[in-house]
């Protein structure tokens, strides 16, 4: 089983990369920069979102007092709707999103620790929403605490759904390749749904050589999804950041 080196850490490991189709480049490039060799296995795709999320957009970047950006993708699809200019305090749910927002010369406000929704929900910024306008760029579908929570504290929601998360198209090259996977292999988990499309999506016989790898999950949620979906080996990393991961692949 390849072992931990001391320069780049991953020594020749596979690691599975499982973030949403033609986002991964980067990422891959990290893994190889540590010694591994990245495997690319998208669990999401992500096409623009319905008819009104302009409008929406550029309703909330005048009106509301505070915009909540929950992934990288939503500050991508946002930003080919609208200029992001706005006199609103910016929030980020993670240290990725919040460098996304920089790049479009936005202050922006993230947690550093628990880079999830409640570790948005702590910042100072959250702790009184009583009658503010508050917008949630994303895509529907999960952050479900993140809504009743600003729900219960008074905050006048909206909701913007930039973007959508549909299953991937996983083809021939796909199956094949998790059906070669290497002894001492990682995969890298940082969504729920991106786990289920994987689970449904693949021969039982190839998910069931994936389960045999290590998981590497970003949150305790997923530490439980991958458990009751199969995989027997699993490691906890601090957040969904790819040095994060990274790091708990060793």
């Amino acid at each position: 089983m390849p072992h931990a080196s001391s320069s780049g850490g991953l020594d020749g490991r596979v690691i599975v990369i499982t973030r949403p189709a033609g986002t991964a480049s980067a990422f891959a490039r990290q893994v190889r920069a540590r010694g591994g060799v990245p495997l690319l296995l998208p669990g999401l795709a992500l096409r623009a979102g319905e008819d009104g999320a302009r409008a929406a957009l550029r309703e909330a970047l005048r009106q509301d007092d505070l915009l909540l950006f929950t992934s990288p993708a939503a500050v991508r699809f946002a930003a080919a709707l609208a200029p992001l200019r706005t006199r609103a305090s910016v929030l980020a749910v993670g240290q990725g999103t919040a460098a996304a927002l920089r790049r479009h010369g936005l202050a922006v406000q993230a947690p550093t620790r628990q880079q999830d929704s409640e570790g948005l929900l702590d910042l100072p910024a959250l702790r009184d929403v009583q009658g503010r306008g508050v917008a949630l760029i994303g895509a529907s579908g999960g952050r479900g605490l993140l809504q009743q929570r600003l729900l219960d504290g008074g905050a006048r929601l909206r909701e913007v759904w930039v973007y959508r998360r549909t299953a991937p198209r996983l083809d021939r090259r796909h199956v094949e390749a998790v059906r070669q996977l290497r002894p001492g292999a990682r995969v890298l988990l940082s969504s729920a749904q991106a786990l289920a499309n994987l689970h449904a999506g693949l021969p039982p016989d190839a998910w069931a050589r994936l389960c045999h790898a290590v998981a590497v999950v970003s949150s305790e949620r997923l530490q439980a999804a991958a458990r009751e979906a199969g995989f027997r080996h699993i490691r906890r990393a601090p957040s969904a950041m790819p040095a994060d991961l990274l790091s708990a692949s060793r």
